[in-house]
């Protein structure tokens, strides 16, 4: 199976991702420390790092799938663009797709977990509000059937919602 996370930086994405690859036993493959690692490899940062980044985690995802191992992908996924590579991805591999997206529906709890989190990421530097509220209002809608999970509500809850919704999917 292949589950893909989504939604603003900051939402809480990423700590559905971890309780669910610890709930499922499944690795979790996030965008954010594979586009950091380019930067300390030295890819300069006006690159396109962020594409490049999800093509590496594809090809990660790829190999995991190919064990016949569940994967979770962390990653933004605002656009249609990333949301097709992953249906691409399923569909080669004949497995099911579950889309979970995570907002946060109280913006000043959003704004204080972006600007007080730190992930210990190498080299990430974690995007301000501003840039926040310009994913915001780039975010594609959706067409695809999927989970929306509210980061306000607490963390064993929406990992119990997103394990329901995984179950339901396989």
């Amino acid at each position: 199976m292949l589950i893909v996370m989504a939604g603003l930086a900051g939402a809480g994405k990423s700590s559905v991702a971890v309780g669910l690859g610890r709930k499922l036993a499944a690795p979790v493959v996030s965008v954010d420390p594979i586009e950091a690692a380019m930067w300390r490899a030295g890819v300069g940062r006006g690159e396109p790092t962020g594409l490049a980044a999800y093509v590496v985690t594809e090809t990660v995802a790829d190999g995991v799938l190919a064990l016949g191992q569940t994967v979770i992908v962390d990653a933004v996924n605002a656009v249609e663009a990333a949301r097709g590579q992953w249906r691409s991805l399923a569909k080669r591999h004949r497995v099911p797709l579950a889309f979970i997206e995570v907002v946060c529906s109280d913006p000043a709890a959003h704004r204080r977990r972006l600007e007080g989190r730190s992930r210990g990421i190498e080299g990430f530097v974690e995007p301000t509000w501003e840039a926040v509220e310009r994913q915001r209002e780039a975010f594609a809608p959706w067409a695809d059937h999927r989970l929306v999970l509210d980061s306000v509500v607490d963390l064993s809850s929406n990992v119990a919602t997103a394990l329901e919704f995984v179950a339901a999917t396989s």
